[in-house]
């Protein structure tokens, strides 16, 4: 059933989880060497992808069993969930050469995930951000957090198990406050100084431990632009697979129109007026570039040029 939220880039994915059936490793290995079931490839983060509809792109499914040979084992392979009926599953490949001129010749080509990403349908996006994020966590939790010895890919690969300590890890989602700040007419936008030139975005920063979410939202508008803020009010939310984020996109009112780039974070914030931020999103600024709709900062800014 789909929600009635505002959806950006990144969510939304279309398939059943399933996560009742990922303990049942019978269940598991018979849908992997069904040939009804579908399989997904990613190489170094990368997307197997194929033409689409209306010079689009989409996802290069391939059988589950290949993507089952190609992962050689449990540490490779995701259990993504169900499309209906139909399992769903993905590897992840790595290494210098690319598959898509070896094994995968002729089946599709790998393209890195930011720069295609609104080039698939939603949902396809949707689904391979999870699998990358999910690969990137299990790529850097290969050992045991508790005793340190190496820990193992169980339950479709959504939980590592230490068979020394007997220790059970999950996925990890890192929480980041990603907001707008205001006050009357005026939104202001900061950069950092390794973006690309003219790059004006939202302010953000990680959720700490025993901090609510505006409160992260004032602390990080204090400590990086001098903001005092009023009131925070929540707009919408992005998976962010770089490497496995929850971009939770906000909207502040500010004391006042002054603030500071602290330095350290920012290098320099700016004031837009509804018209200027207008511009801003439509290209028409020379010299300065707003995000693109890719990220939540463009929907947050096209979101408060459009309030009446």
């Amino acid at each position: 059933m789909p929600l009635d939220a505002f959806q950006n880039t990144f969510a939304g994915n279309p398939l059943n989880r399933a996560s009742d059936r990922r303990g049942d490793a019978v269940w598991l290995a018979e849908q992997l060497a069904s040939a009804d079931s579908l399989g997904l490839a990613l190489w170094n983060g990368r997307p197997f992808v194929e033409a689409g509809k209306e010079g689009g792109l989409q996802i290069a499914y391939l059988p589950a069993k290949l993507v089952g040979e190609l992962a050689g084992g449990a540490e490779r392979l995701l259990f993504m969930g169900l499309w209906n009926d139909t399992a769903v599953f993905a590897v992840d490949l790595d290494g210098a050469a690319d598959p898509s001129v070896g094994v995968l010749e002729g089946m599709g080509r790998f393209e890195d995930l930011r720069a295609v990403a609104l080039k698939l349908p939603a949902g396809d996006a949707a689904i391979v951000a999870t699998a990358k994020s999910m690969f990137e966590w299990r790529r850097r939790h290969k050992h045991c957090a508790a005793c340190g010895e190496p820990s193992q890919a169980v339950d479709g690969g959504w939980k590592r198990a230490c068979p020394s300590c007997e220790a059970e890890h999950f996925p990890r989602t890192d929480p980041v406050v990603i907001m707008l700040p205001y006050h009357g007419d005026r939104c202001m936008l900061g950069r950092q100084e390794a973006w690309p030139k003219g790059m004006f975005s939202a302010l953000a920063g990680f959720l700490e431990p025993g901090e609510s979410i505006e409160e992260a939202c004032a602390r990080e508008l204090h400590e990086e632009a001098g903001l005092r803020t009023r009131k925070v009010r929540y707009h919408s939310t992005q998976p962010w697979p770089y490497p496995s984020s929850l971009m939770i996109g906000l909207i502040a009112e500010v004391e006042d129109d002054e603030g500071a780039p602290d330095q350290t974070e920012l290098s320099e914030v700016r004031w837009f007026t509804r018209d200027q931020a207008r511009d801003l999103l439509a290209g028409k600024t020379e010299g300065v570039a707003a995000p693109g709709a890719l990220a939540i900062a463009h929907q947050l800014l096209k979101a408060w040029v459009e309030e009446t």
